[in-house]
């Protein structure tokens, strides 16, 4: 197996982070990081070449309907429900504090 993290590394890490440790939560962090690396050490050691790349571990079906083209409702008829309309479109307010 790889050497485990050293301290004077947690507290190398710990200063790029910007993170004021303890000494306790170092020795704390420098044992829980090595445990860590010791078992990412032994997965990495695993014999995945007859194990397929997958993006998920369960087979994913969509469960919606299929997106097909269809009619509409026709644009007199919407229009009618709009609060405002103004050249055959919905009229929304101004925004950007343009004047009306």
């Amino acid at each position: 197996m790889a050497a485990r993290i050293t301290r004077e590394e947690v507290e190398h890490v710990a200063r790029l982070a910007r993170l004021a440790l303890t000494e306790e939560e170092v020795d704390a962090l420098t044992v829980d990081l090595g445990a860590i690396l010791d078992h990412a050490a032994e997965v990495s050691a695993l014999d995945t070449s007859d194990v397929p790349p997958t993006a998920h571990p369960l087979p994913l079906v969509n469960v919606l309907r299929a997106d097909e083209p269809r009619a509409s409702l026709p644009s007199p008829e919407v229009l009618a429900a709009a609060p405002a309309v103004e050249d055959e479109r919905f009229r929304v307010p101004r925004i950007l504090g343009e004047a009306p």
